[in-house]
């Protein structure tokens, strides 16, 4: 259950960095709402996951490189930002790491 929660949590620090660029510097009433609550929600479920069972240095290694991730893949759906060989070599490489990070982390 605590990786579900550290998962969440990820998918939630996705949410606020992206409701961050939306908000156009706390400017715009409904994208700052939703990042207020992404980030409350984002580090509510990383708190879950630490509390268990999961050690913090990998919760929040999964949890940063879910949020960096997916923040770049949404950068790239919304934004038009560039997705180039090496950009995505990268974040594959990124989401490797994370899933090896879940694998060597033991009986959790």
């Amino acid at each position: 259950m605590a990786w579900l929660f550290l998962f969440i949590g990820g998918l939630f620090e996705v949410g606020f960095t992206v409701s961050l660029k939306f908000s156009e510097n706390f400017t715009k009433l409904w994208p700052s709402v939703s990042f207020f609550v992404c980030i409350s929600l984002s580090f509510f479920f990383l708190n879950k996951a630490i509390n268990g069972g999961l050690p913090i240095g990998t919760s929040y290694a999964v949890w940063t490189g879910i949020g960096a991730a997916g923040t770049a893949i949404a950068g790239m759906i919304f934004f038009k930002e560039p997705a180039v060989f090496w950009r995505i070599f990268f974040l594959v490489t990124l989401i490797a790491s994370i899933a090896g990070l879940k694998f060597v982390a033991g009986g959790e």
